[in-house]
């Protein structure tokens, strides 16, 4: 018993004191990166923080957007280091203000709001993995999150109207999207969601075509758009 009550003590040290090692402004991407990586620290491996019971008092915005494409770009600048773009999504998060849907790079002091032009995540591989006799379809995003297709997270497809179509329009681009996690939304890949096409079972019928995944001994349907 006072074993736990020493490693609840260390625990609790440590949050403090990564709390207290926070720089005023986190909109600098250096600061930022070292507070992230200081808080990971205090985690195992590529835990994602608990930004559910973080609740900073300040928002601010920052000049980051999430292309349609899945890059990320800073104050003009792609951002083409891989482990700190994967670093910053660890604290990703989604929330829906006055019926709007808006995104933020959260801390324990503040929100950093950012713009995501379509889905925040971008699913890159998929593949089959079998435990206990039983196959999965396991998704891999270009961050480092891994989820299999099941009941909680399933493929849908929807129309993505860019800056050149408006939902008027006829000929809107129909995607594929994945819930991840909380709340956050990951766009398949392109690639990717045609290896999907030739590891499942398509069907045709009345002017239908079907995709059928099994995952997790279930089947899961996608109907696919007419290209015509």
């Amino acid at each position: 018993m006072d074993n736990n009550h020493k490693a609840d003590d260390k625990n609790s040290i440590n949050s403090a004191e990564v709390t207290a090692d926070i720089p005023n402004d986190l909109k600098d991407m250096e600061a930022l990166s070292h507070y992230i990586k200081s808080v990971a620290g205090v985690r195992q491996a590529r835990s994602i923080p608990p930004l559910d019971q973080w609740q900073p008092e300040q928002t601010i915005d920052m000049d980051l957007v999430i292309k349609a494409n899945g890059e990320w770009w800073h104050e003009g600048t792609h951002m083409t280091r891989e482990s700190l773009v994967s670093l910053f999504a660890t604290i990703l998060w989604k929330e829906e203000i006055n019926g709007k849907v808006e995104y933020f790079l959260k801390t324990p002091v503040q929100k950093l709001r950012i713009k995501v032009e379509d889905a925040p995540l971008l699913i890159n591989d998929v593949g089959i993995v079998t435990e206990d006799a039983v196959s999965w379809l396991e998704f891999s995003t270009s961050t480092g999150d891994i989820v299999r297709l099941d009941q909680q997270h399933q493929l849908e497809l929807r129309p993505f109207y860019t800056n050149d179509t408006t939902e008027s329009s006829a000929t809107p681009q129909v995607r594929p999207y994945m819930l991840v996690r909380n709340g956050l939304e990951a766009l398949v890949g392109r690639n990717t969601f045609y290896h999907l096409t030739q590891i499942g079972k398509l069907t045709a019928e009345q002017g239908v075509t079907t995709l059928t995944l099994h995952s997790g001994g279930q089947d899961y349907e996608l109907f696919m758009p007419d290209e015509g």
